[in-house]
């Protein structure tokens, strides 16, 4: 999910005005870039997931029958992106998380009454759909970080911001997460408006050396500690803006702020 650009242009729009009208002002131009338009205040502190190792591999199906998932323990219900201060979502979403020496799997369930998915090319841009999305920051001490979203058609969009969008940042889709495995199970009937559904359950399994093109990311160990939220993107007929439904919230619509983002811990 991006940023919303109407609300950017106008603000940006308009600090560039005051900017102007400011005799004192330096003769140099404003940079957004070097310094950005300052952000609502955070929505409460980081949440903190600890991820258990799991001693076999999980088959990923989509379905998260594997014995080792019945094991580990949900995240709590996703918010709306701003946090308490908007409405609670209508449908439930919740994740939860397993490693191995091989990848980082993640699992994650979403109520929804009429499961719907549109796109089927790789790497389109996939919340125009309804969708389930993650953001990875494995490096504490680099700018860059990486995005996955999907949607119920098991359609995967995979890619690499060198900074926030706010500092400048730039997406690269040439990213690929090689080896990734993902599935996806609807509960329900997909597109098919005629009956009510219960959701949709999606699995992910990244690999380690998913990252390598972009960053030198160690395997983790017990104990390391990696940045790592969870959007869903939910649209609702009659209704101008998207619903943006959040892990750990921001404060702010707008998922590109990593140091917001909750905690994952590897135990």
């Amino acid at each position: 999910m991006f940023v919303r650009a109407a609300v950017f242009v106008v603000s940006l729009t308009t600090a560039v005005a005051s900017f102007g009208q400011n005799p004192q002002a330096p003769k140099s131009p404003w940079d957004p870039w070097t310094n950005p338009l300052p952000l609502a205040p955070p929505a409460g502190e980081p949440k903190v997931y600890e991820a258990h190792r799991t001693a076999k591999a999980i088959v990923v199906n989509g379905k998260l029958d594997d014995a080792a998932w019945k094991k580990a323990a949900w995240t709590e219900d996703f918010v709306d992106i701003e946090g308490d201060i908007r409405p609670k979502p209508r449908f439930r979403t919740r994740a939860k998380m397993l490693w191995d020496d091989h990848y980082l799997y993640i699992a994650a369930e979403l109520e929804e009454p009429e499961v719907k998915a549109t796109l089927t090319k790789h790497d389109s841009v996939i919340f125009h759909d309804n969708d389930f999305e993650m953001f990875l920051k494995p490096l504490a001490s680099e700018e860059g970080y990486f995005e996955f979203e999907m949607n119920a058609l098991n359609t995967g969009w995979d890619l690499y911001l060198n900074k926030p969008y706010r500092y400048g940042g730039k997406a690269d889709n040439s990213w690929e997460m090689e080896g990734l495995k993902t599935a996806v199970d609807v509960q329900g009937t997909l597109n098919n408006p005629d009956d009510k559904d219960k959701g949709w359950t999606v699995e992910i399994a990244i690999p380690w050396t998913a990252f390598a093109s972009r960053q030198a990311v160690p395997k983790p160990v017990k104990g390391t500690e990696w940045r790592i939220d969870f959007s869903r993107v939910e649209w609702k007929a009659g209704q101008k803006n998207e619903d943006n439904w959040v892990w750990s919230p921001q404060g702010v619509v707008n998922m590109h702020v990593p140091e917001r983002w909750g905690y994952l811990r590897f135990q």
